[in-house]
């Protein structure tokens, strides 16, 4: 899109993977540097957008709110529905900004972590029994029947599957807050339940974590918790494996 700003999610949205997962929450210097590089501006908005099924803009809507910067939305249905809307694209990639750019394009917002919930892997596994702990990988990887990525196939003990492609529909857009909330009622979730969300890596999780606020389920006030090493971080530490289900 004209005057987009491209970031990566494995060199600038994530940190180098580890045991704390493929794809940790990054360095909040870092984040401050790349978001200033794009920028982001103290009081902005920001939409974030990409070209597959909205998780890595999800992401970046996640870690927005996790800094602290409440106006960032994600673009419905993502760059595909922008081109078949028939709106301008190009090549041109935008200069890097820097705080020496002499232009009121360069960002200055501040990253203050820690504005949403985060869960390690007791915490995950606490509120799989205690409240509702949301797989958001697709059903053969949640059941163990296959697993692609990491090292030990299934779920965490008391895990329920929502995956990511449940709630956008065959266009590549979002479903609606009631079909969302009906979705999630089926999982038992509903407002006043605790609840979590996880994935292989802890990016397409950030999608469901929005999509349980768009439902209407939580809000920006009391957001649902992402367990951010997600599955590969609960390989590494070679916790309890489910299967089935």
């Amino acid at each position: 899109m004209p005057g987009a700003v491209y970031v990566d999610l494995d060199t600038e949205l994530s940190a180098p993977p580890g045991i704390g997962g493929r794809h940790p929450l990054p360095d909040p210097e870092r984040l401050q540097e790349v978001l200033r590089g794009a920028g982001v501006r103290e009081g902005g908005q920001v939409v974030a957008y990409d070209g597959g099924d909205g998780s890595v803009a999800a992401r970046v809507w996640w870690l927005l709110r996790w800094a602290g910067f409440g106006e960032v939305a994600v673009l419905d249905g993502g760059f595909a529905a922008w081109e078949a809307a028939g709106l301008p694209v190009t090549a041109d990639v935008p200069a890097a900004l820097t705080a020496d750019t002499a232009s009121d394009a360069a960002g200055d917002v501040v990253v203050r972590p820690g504005q949403m919930p985060v869960l390690d892997a007791d915490g995950a596994a606490a509120l799989a029994q205690e409240g509702v702990l949301l797989d958001a990988r697709a059903a053969a990887r949640y059941r163990g029947e296959t697993e692609p990525v990491d090292p030990k196939a299934g779920h965490v003990p008391g895990a329920l599957n929502a995956p990511t492609t449940g709630h956008v529909g065959a266009d590549g857009r979002w479903l609606g807050p009631e079909e969302l909330a009906a979705r999630f009622a089926g999982l038992g979730v509903s407002g006043g339940v605790a609840v979590g969300v996880y994935c292989g890596s802890g990016v397409t999780a950030s999608s469901v974590v929005l999509a349980l606020e768009v439902a209407g389920i939580t809000s920006a006030e009391k957001p649902a918790a992402l367990y951010a090493g997600s599955w590969s971080n609960w390989c590494a530490l070679d916790r309890e494996v489910a299967t089935g289900g």
